[in-house]
């Protein structure tokens, strides 16, 4: 790159200190220092002059504001492991590429999962309110705050792609049975080595598990693939983790669910109208029936910083000519 103009990169949020100082040395780049979430017009003005545009999941480039893009901008190097922000198809039209981050997030996503698998049944976040609410302790007794074993209880994984795969590993470490239901099989030596069982029906699934945990990716067709008939398949005493995407779980039909005591609760960390939270959810919360976490999934530094890689080398490829790791084609209609 050294005998070319560097491109103009503008970066729509603030990223980790190493990816903007990387950025700075190979582009010229302009960085968000104050984080602030960019209006509509700041992205239409950064479209105007950019040469590749950096959003988040959280910026909207929409059909509207690429058809304001400038003659300059070729490259929407997008800062997340899906681009439902962008109007891949608009962006095509104007010979605009994009590019998206996947497959860096997999541990962190397990992790998390992992994390409310065991925080819903065994009530540790309202274990932790205890202390942090009334700073007293009733002291211990053999019937207070019971929650429900994990050791021995069946894990259903409703996608059984590289997230579900590793939700699977850290839950056969922790005692549970593997089932998945999965758009086809995964490979043999996988399915012996987690033990796992595979459903064809997501049905006859549902209805035989004590934890189902939703790791699909979020598509026209997996739309309310849990719906309400489906959630209302599963056990009183099940639980229900989300670390995939709100819209794949009918929300209004699982807050219901435990309202009724139809199922026993829930570990959230996607909402099906993000980033509006449902106030019976809050009270859910309140109640111990579900752990909510505020998309934070894929929130560590590590993986920030692989993404912000990601995004790099994306960059750098489209500008010396070369073929793109991450690109992303519009829908074939």
């Amino acid at each position: 790159m050294s005998g070319k103009k560097k491109p103009l990169v503008v970066i729509t949020r603030k990223l980790p200190d190493p990816v903007e100082t990387r950025m700075r040395e190979l582009f010229d780049a302009r960085l968000n220092i104050d984080d602030h979430k960019m209006s509509r017009e700041e992205l239409a003005a950064a479209m105007r002059e950019a040469d590749v545009l950096v959003p988040t999941i959280r910026d909207v480039i929409d059909a509207e504001l690429i058809e304001q893009a400038g003659p300059n901008l070729k490259l929407i190097a997008n800062f997340g492991n899906g681009v439902d922000n962008v109007d891949v198809t608009a962006a095509a039209k104007r010979g605009i590429a994009v590019t998206n981050t996947p497959n860096v997030l997999t541990e962190d996503t397990a992790d998390m999962a992992m994390g409310l698998i065991l925080s819903v049944p065994r009530r540790l976040v309202q274990g932790a309110n205890v202390f942090s609410t009334s700073g007293e302790w009733p002291g211990w007794s053999p019937t207070w705050m019971l929650g429900r074993r994990i050791w021995g209880k069946r894990l259903g994984i409703v996608g059984m792609g590289r997230i579900g795969t590793a939700v699977a590993r850290r839950a056969k470490a922790f005692g549970l049975a593997i089932h998945y239901h999965n758009r086809k099989r995964v490979h043999a030596a996988v399915e012996e080595e987690l033990e796992a069982t595979y459903w064809d029906s997501l049905d006859q699934m549902l209805a035989r598990m004590d934890i189902i945990s939703v790791n699909c990716p979020s598509t026209p067709a997996t739309f309310h693939l849990l719906s309400a008939r489906r959630i209302e398949l599963m056990q009183p005493n099940a639980y229900l983790v989300n670390t995939s995407r709100g819209e794949i779980v009918d929300e209004n039909a699982l807050i219901h669910q435990i309202e009724q005591g139809k199922l026993a609760g829930a570990g959230l960390d996607v909402f099906e109208q993000h980033p509006a939270v449902d106030p019976r959810l809050l009270k859910l919360a309140s109640e111990g029936k579900v752990v909510m976490l505020p998309h934070m999934g894929s929130a560590t530094l590590e993986g920030r910083i692989d993404m912000g890689d990601k995004v790099i080398v994306n960059i750098r490829a489209f500008w010396d000519g070369h073929r793109t790791p991450d690109r992303v084609l519009p829908p074939k209609v």
